[in-house]
């Protein structure tokens, strides 16, 4: 699946849930199927500044696709994380830096984090586009 196919099911996802308090459970469910972060990875380099809560991320190149892993400190930011993983892990880097974050607004996230965990959101898909930019150097 592409990256907007992906964006499209989440949202679709999302869709099915009546209130916030059923969507943040959800993001809790999905925190906990992320596929977690080699304990070698939890250093303070993939660290992602600017989150409230600790966010470790790690990136590998595979057949010019980025594979992502993660883990939080946090019930709800590893939801968050888990969700990005999700949407932008095993995709070209060309494609993630290309791709636009509107579901997030669509299935109503922003709104409904702190403003500190609103920010933090903002500082996950900076680093993994960073990621992207850093990878997508290596192949051209």
């Amino acid at each position: 699946m592409n990256i907007q196919e992906i964006q499209n099911e989440i949202i679709e996802e999302f869709a099915m849930f009546e209130d916030w308090e059923e969507r943040y459970q959800y993001m809790i469910d999905l925190g906990k199927d992320l596929p977690l972060i080699d304990p070698q990875y939890k250093t303070e380099d993939n660290i992602i500044k600017g989150c409230q809560s600790k966010v470790w991320v790690h990136a590998e190149l595979k057949d010019d696709k980025i594979d992502f892993t993660a883990d939080s400190d946090a019930i709800i930011t590893k939801g968050i994380i888990a969700i990005l993983i999700r949407v932008f892990s095993n995709q070209h880097p060309k494609d993630i830096l290309e791709a636009n974050t509107d579901f997030i607004d669509q299935i109503g996230l922003k709104e409904h984090l702190s403003p500190t965990r609103a920010n933090g959101l903002v500082s996950m898909i900076k680093q993994l586009k960073l990621y992207a930019i850093a990878y997508q150097t290596q192949l051209q």
